[in-house]
């Protein structure tokens, strides 16, 4: 069904356009998170990748691109969670999220390769 909307194809071109600008954003708050000296810092660079990723978990799925939402989506609540925890005034970023971030990023790269 979804290759019968109008326009789809246009939709997911832009979606995956996005993506190689988002992936690069994500990355980027997932290394300033990983390198900052500050709780500040860190929950900072965290919360901006959380939110590109709920951008992405959003519309991924609907798009045809069930797994990359997936993806976005556990890399978000890990992030959600961590915020919310105990450990989120500690100085330090979890390898946990750093790892899940790094997988995603790469997941976006294949997808980007595969529609260009």
């Amino acid at each position: 069904m979804l290759a019968e909307l109008p326009g789809i194809e246009r939709i997911r071109k832009r979606f995956v356009e996005m993506l190689a600008e988002r992936q690069t954003q994500i990355a980027s708050h997932g290394l300033a998170a990983w390198d900052a000296t500050t709780v500040e810092e860190i929950k900072g660079n965290l919360a901006s990748a959380q939110a590109i990723l709920h951008q992405i978990a959003g519309s991924a799925g609907s798009l045809g691109f069930e797994e990359l939402g997936r993806m976005a989506r556990k890399c978000e609540t890990q992030i959600v969670d961590h915020l919310a925890g105990p450990s989120a005034n500690r100085a330090d970023c979890p390898i946990e999220i750093i790892s899940e971030l790094d997988g995603f990023v790469a997941q976006c790269r294949k997808e980007i390769d595969a529609h260009a």
